[in-house]
Order: C-alpha cells, then sequence, then structure tokens
C-alpha cells in the first residue's frame, strides 16, 4: 500500500458516512508501460468526485464519464484498457507504449448493504493499520468478500476465472540501520519505490550534514527501534555500516519479528565470521541464520557506494514480488 491508497480508504469511509454510493476500484493487472501497480485504488462517488488513481488521467476521465452515464451498475466486474482491447465499447482510451491495464469495479450502494460497506471499509483500515499482509479474496459473480492471512510475499493480485485475491497491508517500510554512504543511497532508492523509510544510527557525528528528505531518522540503536516497534511483514531490514557492534546487534534483532528481507554488508569473508558470532554470542540457529542475506543484495559486481545500495534495493525488490 502507498500513502495515497490510504487517502482512497478515508475519504470512502467520509462519503459513505453521508449516505453516497461508492465505486472502489482496484488495479488488477499492468502489461506495458501502465502508471499504477496492481493493488492502487480510487474511489469515486455517482457525482464525479473521487480519489485517487488508476492511470495518468485518460483511464480517470473515461471510466467518470461512463459512471455519469449509469455504466458500472454490477456488485463487482472487470473491465480492461488499452493494447487495442478496451473494454468500455471503443478504443478512445490508449496508454503509453502499447500498455494494457485491467481493473476490478464494485459498486457498494448505500442503504440496505450500508453495514457490510462499513464493514469492508473497517477491515481495509485494521490492514493499513495493523502489522499483517492480509489477502482479501472477491467474488466475480455477486462481489462478496472474504479476508484471511496471505500465505506468502508474492503478487499483490491473483486472478481466476471467478474471484480475484489482492493483497492488502501496511506501507512496505525499509529500515536502513546505520549511517553511510551506502545508506544514504539506500534511503533515496527507497523513497523514489514508495517506501516508508526509517533511519537509525546511535551516533551523535553521523548524523552532522545528512539530509533524509522523507525519511523518519531515529538517534538511536537500530535493535532498540526494532524492540520497541518491532518489524511487520512488509519490513525489510538493511544493516550497511561495517560497524560489526550495530550491524550483529541489528541481526538478532530483526530475526526476531517478521521481517520478509534481513539483510547485511560485508564480504563472504566477513559475513562467515559475523554467521559464527551470531551462533557463538547471539545464540540464534540456523533456521533463523538463513533468514540473513549476506552478503547483502543482488550479485551485480557492485563497487561504489551507489551500486551496492542498488544491489541492496533490487534484490529487496525481488523478494517483495515473490521473485
Amino acid at each position: 500500500m502507498r500513502a495515497l491508497d490510504v487517502d482512497v480508504v478515508e475519504a470512502a469511509r467520509r462519503w459513505h458516512a453521508e449516505g453516497h454510493d461508492l465505486w472502489w476500484c482496484t488495479v488488477l493487472s499492468t502489461f506495458g508501460s501502465a502508471p499504477r501497480e496492481p493493488g492502487a485504488l480510487l474511489v469515486a462517488r455517482a457525482d464525479g468526485r473521487h480519489v485517487g488513481s488508476l492511470s495518468g488521467g485518460c483511464v480517470e476521465e473515461d471510466f467518470l464519464e461512463r459512471l455519469a452515464a449509469g455504466d458500472f451498475r454490477a456488485p463487482a466486474q472487470v473491465i480492461a484498457y488499452g493494447d487495442g482491447a478496451d473494454a468500455l465499447h471503443g478504443s478512445r482510451v490508449s496508454l503509453p507504449c502499447e500498455g494494457r491495464l485491467e481493473v476490478l469495479i464494485e459498486h457498494w450502494p448505500a442503504g440496505a448493504a450500508s453495514v457490510a460497506v462499513a464493514d469492508e471499509l473497517e477491515a481495509y483500515g485494521e490492514a493499513l493499520q495493523g502489522g499483517q499482509l492480509l489477502e482479501r479474496r472477491v467474488a466475480l459473480n455477486g462481489g462478496e468478500s472474504h479476508w484471511q492471512l496471505a500465505a506468502a510475499m508474492g503478487p499483490g493480485v491473483t486472478r481466476e476465472a471467478e474471484a480475484v485475491s489482492i493483497h492488502v497491508g501496511p506501507a512496505a517500510r525499509l529500515l536502513v540501520a546505520g549511517l553511510s554512504p551506502v545508506s544514504q543511497f539506500c534511503v533515496q532508492f527507497g523513497l523514489a519505490l514508495g517506501f516508508e523509510v526509517v533511519v537509525c544510527d546511535p551516533r551523535p557525528e553521523a548524523w552532522e550534514g545528512i539530509e533524509l528528505g522523507d525519511a523518519h531518522g531515529h538517534r538511536e540503536l537500530p535493535s532498540e527501534f526494532l524492540r520497541r516497534e518491532g518489524a511487520h511483514r512488509m519490513t525489510a531490514v538493511v544493516a550497511v555500516t561495517h560497524d560489526p557492534r550495530l550491524d550483529d546487534l541489528t541481526m538478532l534483532e530483526a530475526v526476531r519479528g517478521d521481517a520478509f528481507y534481513i539483510g547485511v554488508m560485508g564480504s563472504r569473508r566477513t559475513s562467515e565470521k559475523r554467521a559464527e558470532r551470531l551462533r557463538r554470542s547471539g545464540g540464534i540457529d540456523e533456521a533463523a541464520l538463513e533468514r540473513i542475506h549476506m552478503p547483502i543484495g543482488l550479485d551485480l559486481g557492485s563497487k561504489t557506494p551507489a551500486e551496492i545500495a542498488l544491489a541492496t534495493v533490487s534484490d529487496i525488490v525481488r523478494v517483495m514480488r515473490g521473485k
């Protein structure tokens, strides 16, 4: 989930409380060049007011025009845009580079179904604030939905003949343990990819001249932050300081949480020594050690801090996407 999708849920709650019919739109799949990723949300009212985004604007314009004309009254339906296969009576809408976009549109009427809609929005709110990655399954025949814990990381949307399953959870978080040239590039890449980025370092001198943009800085040990805040299933923890005192403590605490990615920088020889320290001094078992990516990142032959950060964040995205 991203910050814009949080705004969608809050707007839907407000409009539902005011007695409006809602059209809840979820991007299901994209092919070629498409502006939003699967799982992105938009909510609209009958008068055309809307929050969220499905594309750069062309899809929204056509959708709202047809909504005003009386389309989309079914409880749930899937429509497609682009690549010569526009499902909405024509080919006026095209996406760049022959892209294609599929959208699930759910009609949530006010009145008799009001309680069910309120429960659905409450479930979304809890998913966004909680620490678990959930799966919402929507029947295409009738629009009924069912929530459960997601079995694993992987694609945010799974399409079947009679239903779609959508992962819903807290915004992906990147915890950067320690300030270093590598970590500063990790922060930049993480923010650009839409992560909530948190940086922890207890050393006062490390913060001199540091600008983190929209990242959250904490002048404390990363292990203390993890002990207090925990690591939910959409958290990636990376230690990139070459300081074994800071990095080892971070690893010991990270494996106690649910982070989907845990990694620490160092050569293979350094990683072997660290693994032995974690076994001997930290008392962690082989299953916990196997969760730690060390050396961290994809093997790109990286040399510079920016290249190491690129390899690190790329590996996080690989795991997050279930690859």
